[in-house]
């Protein structure tokens, strides 16, 4: 049995690993196939190939914040060229409005809080490529205002009124099948942290995504049981859509395990992801 993880993330997104430390979790849980899959930036490509074994197959990846039609979605990108120009204009468009929502919320921070932040914690904040709340509260945490992440979000950045910075669910789609890679829809009835949305509901948000051109479900996932597995596998069988799967691995930032594709931690071969037969 080959393992694999085709969701993961590093610190160049809102991971905790290095590149080598991701090779380093890879390797030790002797996963054969996995993908790098920060949130609306490649960066991490520049150098994770210097730390990849060779009996270790690296699927090039992505995953896009976007909206499609009336909600909020995660589009993943495998098998992209990292070159492609639609790509990385995408990427670019992306950082301009997250630097716009960073200096909205260091500007609450301040005038809700009384938090100043040092030139040095503005410089690491304005270095990373992806910045989310989750760099904001680790900030606060290191401060010592308080233990935990999520506790540090909900409390010092819940109320402030940021503008979107998501990319519309068809642009990605359209700027990944451009770079010849596949769109897959990640955690489809819901990620971590939120809560499962109805069959009838998502039934309806397939039928729009399939509108868009999505091409993949991520069925196996860290949050998903054996029943919400099964009856996503059918919908994509259904559908002749492609079958993934992945953690949604974030290192310390999440309490999700590397290569756990079900709420069981049951270990999946790759065999049992038909979007492995995409990968040359």
């Amino acid at each position: 049995m080959s393992k694999i993880d085709l969701h993961t993330h590093s610190f160049f997104s809102d991971g905790s690993d290095s590149p080598l430390e991701l090779i380093e979790n890879i390797k030790k849980n002797n996963i054969e196939i996995f993908s790098l899959t920060d949130h609306d930036t490649i960066k991490g490509y520049n150098e994770i190939y210097n730390y990849l074994p060779n009996d270790v197959k690296l699927i090039k990846g992505i995953e896009f914040t976007c909206n499609a039609s009336d909600f909020e979605c995660h589009i993943l990108g495998y098998n992209i060229d990292l070159k492609n120009k639609d790509i990385n204009n995408l990427i670019d468009k992306g950082k301009i409005l997250r630097r716009k929502k960073l200096d909205i919320r260091i500007e609450f921070l301040k005038e809700k809080w009384g938090i100043i932040l040092t030139e040095s914690e503005k410089k690491w904040l304005y270095s990373r490529n992806s910045v989310v709340k989750t760099h904001l509260a680790n900030v606060i945490v290191n401060r010592g205002l308080e233990d935990d992440v999520v506790v540090a979000i909900k409390k010092y950045l819940t109320g402030c009124e940021v503008p979107s910075a998501r990319f519309d669910a068809k642009d990605a789609i359209k700027a990944i099948k451009n770079a010849s890679g596949i769109p897959v829809w990640a955690h489809p009835i819901g990620g971590e942290g939120s809560n499962h949305i109805s069959w009838d509901l998502f039934r309806k948000r397939l039928k729009i995504m399939k509108a868009y051109g999505i091409e993949g479900l991520e069925c196996y996932y860290s949050r998903y049981n054996e029943e919400e597995i099964k009856i996503l596998k059918n919908m994509a069988n259904d559908n002749n859509m492609l079958i993934s799967g992945g953690s949604d691995y974030h290192g310390a930032n999440k309490t999700v395990l590397i290569a756990q594709l079900n709420t069981q931690n049951r270990p999946i071969d790759s065999k049992d992801l038909t979007i492995t037969n995409k990968f040359s």
